[in-house]
């Protein structure tokens, strides 16, 4: 009862979000307005909820004109498998919201009219989220899937990549099916400016996962995969092959020969605390 009163604390409303529900009192649809509302706050709170169970650290839960956003201080450094549980608790919600409805309806509890509409913004929302856009939760799901095989900022870049295009392609199919639609334009010019933002800042974002990794919660990574690299490569190149959910044992080569090995606590000690950042491997290797 607790968690769930501390999540709810953390729920905020958008100022334009009171903007919205005043027009819907308006105009006479605001019953549609909270029936929308309540669909996408439930969603977060699969979101919130699954992450309350891994302990992360919930910063706020954000209801917005035309969807919501939970966001977590976590950063990238979670297993893959609890992240993907975390993303996908919110689509799951519109599962039981559908079978609820089905049997409320069933029981004529509610009208039928109500039920049908009820339908239609659950499968709009479910659908919407899992295109692969970021940061929608298709989105987040395709970086998760190209972290299994792809070092952190590859993954990453590759992802906002793949995002850009479909929305670009579904942006496209809006212009040639339903050009008038004003806010389908505003959510895509919403998610345009996300990839934009997220573009930018995306060398910030890889450094704020290898200080999370170096500083923060150590996380219980089981997979050793190590890195091949030659005594000649800058410490940030090396770095910058660094995966999610894995730990680096880093072995140097010379020579076409092993020269040594490195634990990846040395490489971001030497980067973080000693500040050797145009260092070679060969440097670390000698002074470890």
């Amino acid at each position: 009862m607790n968690r769930a009163i501390t999540l709810l604390r953390q729920v905020q409303i958008h100022p334009l979000l009171w903007i919205v529900i005043a027009l819907s009192i308006a105009t006479g649809h605001f019953l549609e307005v909270c029936l929308l509302l309540g669909i996408i706050f439930i969603h977060e709170m699969g979101h919130a909820a699954a992450a309350s169970f891994f302990s992360w650290r919930i910063k706020k839960i954000t209801l917005l004109p035309f969807g919501g956003v939970a966001e977590m201080d976590e950063h990238g450094n979670r297993p893959l498998k609890e992240e993907s549980i975390v993303v996908l608790a919110g689509p799951l919600q519109h599962v039981w919201m559908v079978a609820a409805a089905y049997g409320l309806v069933s029981l004529h509890v509610i009208p039928e009219d109500l039920f049908k509409l009820f339908i239609s913004y659950n499968v709009m929302i479910f659908v919407f989220n899992l295109f692969p856009v970021w940061p929608l939760d298709g989105g987040k799901l395709v970086f998760l899937l190209l972290s299994l095989k792809s070092s952190f900022p590859h993954a990453h870049r590759l992802t906002l990549l793949i995002s850009f295009f479909s929305l670009s392609l579904f942006s496209i199919i809006i212009l040639l099916t339903a050009p008038a639609n004003i806010n389908v334009w505003v959510v895509i010019a919403f998610l345009f400016f996300s990839l934009y933002h997220e573009w930018k800042q995306r060398r910030f974002i890889f450094m704020r996962f290898l200080l999370e990794r170096y500083y923060g919660k150590k996380s219980s990574l089981q997979a050793l995969r190590p890195i091949q690299a030659n005594e000649q490569d800058l410490l940030i190149h090396v770095l910058e092959k660094f995966q999610r959910g894995c730990k680096h044992p880093i072995i140097v080569e010379a020579g076409g020969k092993e020269a040594g090995t490195l634990d990846e606590n040395e490489l971001l000690h030497a980067y973080f605390t000693e500040k050797r950042l145009t260092d070679k491997i060969s440097d670390l290797l000698f002074s470890y």
